[in-house]
């Protein structure tokens, strides 16, 4: 069985590389710290397959927000971020989501037909 953790970016806010990078670290990093909370064996399993992650885009924060919805439905962890707003953005600019970890098939439910960033 195979298990990933999946990210959305927010590409019409133009990001910096580097602040995509940031963004995504924090969404996979609070979205891990929930798997381990409420869901510890997926989250065991996860992270002894390797922690794969997926970095995809989305449009939109409609979008990104809708897939997180799908998410929540599905019964997968999920983490919203908001921007402090001391770089690039201004404070509480929705920039990413981390759905997951889980099984690979069921976040492909909600994820599969979106693109890599």
């Amino acid at each position: 069985m195979s298990y990933k953790q999946v990210i959305l970016i927010r590409t019409d806010l133009k990001m910096s590389k580097g602040k995509t990078a940031a963004q995504a670290s924090h969404a996979a990093v609070e979205a891990s710290l929930k798997a381990k909370k409420k869901h510890r064996l997926i989250f065991s399993a996860w992270r002894l397959s390797g922690m794969k992650k997926v970095v995809i885009k989305v449009a939109s924060q409609k979008d990104l927000y809708k897939y997180a919805q799908q998410a929540k439905e599905q019964g997968l962890t999920t983490a919203v971020i908001a921007d402090a707003g001391m770089t690039e953005l201004k404070p509480g600019t929705v920039t990413a989501c981390a759905i997951g970890p889980d099984k690979d098939d069921k976040i492909d439910q909600v994820t599969g037909n979106l693109q890599t960033l």
